[in-house]
């Protein structure tokens, strides 16, 4: 398998569940301490050798492609000024990084989201990174923890990879939900708190906690072989009228097999607002005593 240098970002949703901080800001750009959200995720991408990053959006998103741009004149009037360093600072993807914006055109869920981003990704097999979902970079290594670590898994083992945490009894039923392989079930435990992947027999949407097959909830980072599009592309919409990601990965386990990895430090979830809040005043506190 070669490496994996392409990834896809959805960020065409109205993020209704921050309102209203988010009716004229996009919810991507909410900050988290002294950076908006979306500026981690994209940091966490990067670190594990991500080059090409596709930002599936909508016409009233475009802030946030302006947000990765270079603004010629504010650079222009920070470096007349002598504050050179505070500009590098803004300009700070790398050279070699490129960040590109496709629009979604109609809201049809996450799985549509992920095949607009086709056109861009073409033959290549890529990551898909929610936004809302951050992980804890001061407790955790970008360069070989989670993402990183679900990459080389496929690179090495071609399985696609699907990152999952426990979750408390009471919050299994607002998750997707992993059914391990048999095989695999009395070994997550002694994993837990490490990543490591175990095969994945199929997904339950939000399952009352007796009917759960484990505590082992989707987290919102995949690595998936580029067949997932063939099976987006003929998956008929469900729920809501949506095309679900999740049917597509259960044609996807049924032909090639899927691996979940074990996560391994915290995630925070900034599309919602109490999480929000928790994970700011984290942020800002890691931050503060960085700095002191």
């Amino acid at each position: 398998m070669q490496r994996i240098t392409h990834a896809v970002i959805p960020v065409a949703g109205f993020g209704t569940r921050m309102l209203p901080l988010s009716k004229s800001v996009p919810k991507e750009l909410l900050p988290l301490g002294n950076r908006p959200a979306i500026h981690y995720v994209v940091e966490e991408a990067i670190a594990a050798g991500i080059k090409h990053i596709v930002l599936v959006g909508h016409a009233q998103k475009s802030a946030i492609e302006n947000y990765f741009d270079i603004n010629a004149e504010l650079d222009h009037q920070l470096r007349d000024k002598g504050k050179d360093e505070l500009a590098d600072s803004l300009n700070w993807l790398p050279k070699d990084v490129t960040i590109s914006m496709i629009r979604q055109g109609k809201s049809l869920g996450l799985g549509h989201a992920v095949l607009a981003a086709r056109p861009i990704i073409g033959q290549h097999n890529f990551a898909v990174l929610l936004p809302d979902v951050v992980i804890d970079p001061f407790t955790t290594d970008m360069y070989t923890d989670n993402l990183a670590f679900m990459i080389n898994e496929f690179v090495t083992k071609g399985h696609s990879q699907i990152l999952v945490d426990k979750v408390a009894d009471e919050d299994v039923s607002k998750y997707g939900i992993a059914n391990l392989s048999n095989s695999d079930t009395s070994s997550v435990d002694d994993n837990i708190d490490a990543n490591a992947s175990f095969s994945v027999a199929g997904f339950v949407e939000k399952p009352s906690l007796a009917e759960a097959p484990s505590r082992l909830a989707v987290v919102g980072r995949y690595v998936f072989t580029n067949q997932i599009f063939d099976y987006l592309e003929s998956t008929t919409a469900s729920v809501g009228g949506e095309i679900q990601l999740t049917d597509a990965i259960d044609a996807l386990i049924s032909k090639y097999g899927v691996n979940v990895t074990t996560m391994l430090g915290d995630s925070y979830d900034a599309g919602d607002m109490q999480s929000y809040m928790q994970a700011f005043i984290y942020f800002a506190q890691q931050q503060l005593a960085f700095n002191e």
